[in-house]
């Protein structure tokens, strides 16, 4: 029996991602390609650029007609030295998993055994990469995808904790590295803190605030 899907099968299923996205989000700045990865066995995998408006809408259209099933993870990038149009950046990896639970009978588990090298279409394991680009604002922001996969409330603590992206819809937004009483406004992962390492003597510089008296009690641990 195969141990992985075929590579051609494989190519398929992501064109076929690549051109669905192509008819039901036509007319709008969305662009799906097929990627390759570099290394390993450079499975393929759909890479798409997504307008910020529109995420969490794509966001449920592969969830629920994709199958994408699984976030593993949702950063922030602050490009303080890029385009206008691209100082932030929200970047997520997803994977079709196409996991099933197998059945329970008379009280044992029956296990249901897929051989991988015959799955095609929508049934081959597929990873996404999201590129969601946010113009020059001292606010950045997108939509939340909380309620579409779990694995995003905590990814999303994270890169608003870190970076100050925030997620517009979020429940529950709070700090969960920084200590709770960071002042507001500071995130470490932005390019204009000047901290020690940075060739500094003190370890963070008088713009930043840290003599400021905490107001964002609402987001703490």
């Amino acid at each position: 029996m195969g141990m992985k899907t075929r590579a051609e099968y494989a190519e398929e299923s992501a064109q076929q991602v690549v051109d669905a996205a192509a008819t039901r989000w036509q007319g709008t700045s969305l662009v799906a390609e097929v990627r390759n990865h570099k290394s390993g066995m450079a499975r393929p995998y759909v890479f798409i650029d997504c307008p910020r408006l529109h995420w969490r809408a794509v966001a449920k259209w592969l969830r629920f007609e994709m199958g994408v099933d699984h976030c593993s993870m949702i950063t922030g990038i602050h490009w303080a030295e890029g385009p206008a149009e691209k100082k932030w950046e929200v970047v997520a990896h997803l994977m079709r998993m196409n996991v099933i639970n197998p059945p329970v009978k008379s009280g044992w588990t029956e296990q249901v055994i897929r051989d991988p090298s015959i799955l095609q279409d929508n049934d081959v394991p597929m990873e996404f990469e999201i590129s969601i680009s946010i113009p020059d604002t001292t606010t950045p922001s997108v939509q939340s995808v909380q309620e579409v996969w779990m694995g995003a409330d905590w990814n999303e603590k994270e890169t608003w904790d870190l970076v100050g992206i925030d997620f517009e819809g979020h429940e529950g937004m709070r700090r969960v590295l920084q200590p709770h009483d960071t002042p507001v406004g500071f995130h470490p992962l932005q390019k204009q803190h000047m901290i020690r390492y940075h060739d500094y003597e003190i370890m963070y510089d008088d713009p930043q605030g840290f003599g400021r008296k905490p107001v964002d009690e609402g987001k703490v641990k």
